[in-house]
């Protein structure tokens, strides 16, 4: 994945899609997500999403952290960034922290630190889903207007692009599931390539728009460093909140990384139906460096949780 958002990252610098390209290349993405968030309904088992409602105790905090506690963190770290940076990157803190978790990696370091694994999976899989609905319009609430405001044809492409492909595919689940279990990897590939597409025609107008003369290299420097300051809180905040709950340590090391971490293949997908191209690539850039910096940190420290 690191590979894929440098390499989308580097396309859309030395060759933007711009013009008629950018709208075709707009259109092939968002038939990607369409086909993602189908295989997505397909492959998420009902049977979880009903074991993980079950599990109040875990889910119910988990929830209220990410949706609730790291939005606010994105308002607290955007108003921060906004005395240094362009509206926009700012406003992408607030986007950041509306996200919901990532599936892949948070099960993954999950298993790494000999953490509960079924938790992990069926918690994050279900703050997907849950972010598939609310993300949008928490970011609108807590955005503000302007960029972020969701209108009625964000509302139906949302439906359209995001929600009715999922359906459908919960829908279908019981006669496609062992079909679509049986091609994982070529899922993962999936997921790899609508979201560096998704990335890409992002960042292409960002490019056009100037992204480069915009920032200076100490700005940067200010984007990364308040980067990983809200992800160090989150992490922190995410730990202290397992044990202020009492959880047992394998539940609260699948809380650590299923409420610090924030999806991209969510995020990318979302920001390419919520903002217009020559808005996504500047919104999406705190995205971005979160996404790679929680999976450069999460490794040594799931590495430490496991040796107790």
């Amino acid at each position: 994945m690191v590979a894929v958002l440098l390499a989308a990252t580097t396309l859309a610098i030395l060759l933007p899609a711009i013009g008629e390209a950018r709208s075709f290349a707009s259109a092939i993405s968002n038939g990607g997500i369409f086909v993602l968030f189908l295989v997505n309904g397909m492959r998420v088992r009902r049977s979880e999403i009903a074991r993980g409602l079950a599990n109040w105790r875990y889910f119910a905090p988990l929830m209220l952290f990410v949706f609730g506690a790291m939005a606010l963190a994105g308002v607290g770290f955007a108003s921060l960034a906004g005395t240094v940076l362009p509206p926009l990157v700012a406003l992408g803190f607030v986007y950041l922290g509306c996200l919901p978790s990532t599936v892949q990696s948070a099960t993954s370091y999950t298993s790494l630190a000999h953490g509960n694994v079924a938790l992990a999976v069926v918690g994050a899989a279900l703050v997907n889903i849950t972010g598939v609905f609310i993300s949008a319009p928490l970011f609108a609430l807590l955005g503000g207007g302007g960029t972020g405001e969701i209108g009625s044809d964000v509302i139906i492409r949302i439906g359209l692009i995001l929600i009715l492909p999922f359906v459908i595919g919960q829908v279908v689940q019981d006669r496609v599931i062992d079909r679509v279990t049986a091609h994982r990897a070529l899922i993962a590939w999936l997921d790899r390539a609508v979201i560096g597409m998704a990335v890409y025609v992002a960042f292409s107008g960002a490019v056009e728009q100037g992204l480069g003369a915009m920032f200076a290299p100490a700005d940067w420097l200010v984007l990364i460093a308040l980067v990983l300051a809200m992800l160090g809180m989150a992490l922190a905040g995410a730990w202290g909140s397992g044990g202020a709950l009492g959880l047992p340590r394998a539940d609260r090391i699948a809380f650590l990384f299923a409420g610090s971490q924030k999806s991209v293949a969510i995020g990318a997908p979302l920001a390419a139906i919520l903002f217009p191209p020559a808005s996504a690539g500047f919104v999406i850039a705190p995205l971005l460096l979160y996404h790679l910096a929680q999976l450069v940190v999460a490794a040594p420290l799931a590495r430490r949780l496991a040796r107790g």
